[in-house]
């Protein structure tokens, strides 16, 4: 006796099966992301405080030894700087860059030094 095995798919179950392949690639793809980001954080973390002192410090210098505009002493980064953010207080004197939840460094100026770098203590 012979029997029939019915194993067709309808187009919804299809694109079902499917669309579930492809979230489980993307979860894969976003947990293989983070653990390369978690095993190169000290790594990623001190080029980003490399990247936002050199900010500081050029922007403050171009600003208020050179006289330009904040936004047009951002020409003068480096190419790959463009995560860095620049803030200004004018009444300290002081320019900071920041990548967020990362990485901060402050420059001041100072009379007859120009610009200098502060720690994080100087910089509260």
């Amino acid at each position: 006796m012979a029997t029939v095995n019915d194993n067709t798919e309808t187009a919804s179950e299809t694109q079902s099966r499917k669309g579930r392949i492809a979230l489980y690639i993307l979860a894969l793809f976003v947990l293989i992301l983070a653990a390369v980001f978690a095993y190169n954080y000290s790594f990623i973390k001190g080029q980003l405080g490399i990247g936002t002192a050199y900010g500081a410090r050029v922007a403050c210098s171009c600003h208020y030894v050179g006289g330009r505009d904040l936004a047009d002493c951002e020409k003068d980064f480096e190419p790959g700087m463009e995560v860095i953010g620049l803030s200004i207080d004018d009444d300290k004197r002081r320019v900071t860059a920041s990548v967020p939840l990362l990485a901060s460094a402050t420059a001041e100026f100072r009379e007859g030094w120009g610009c200098v770098m502060l720690t994080e203590a100087e910089a509260d």
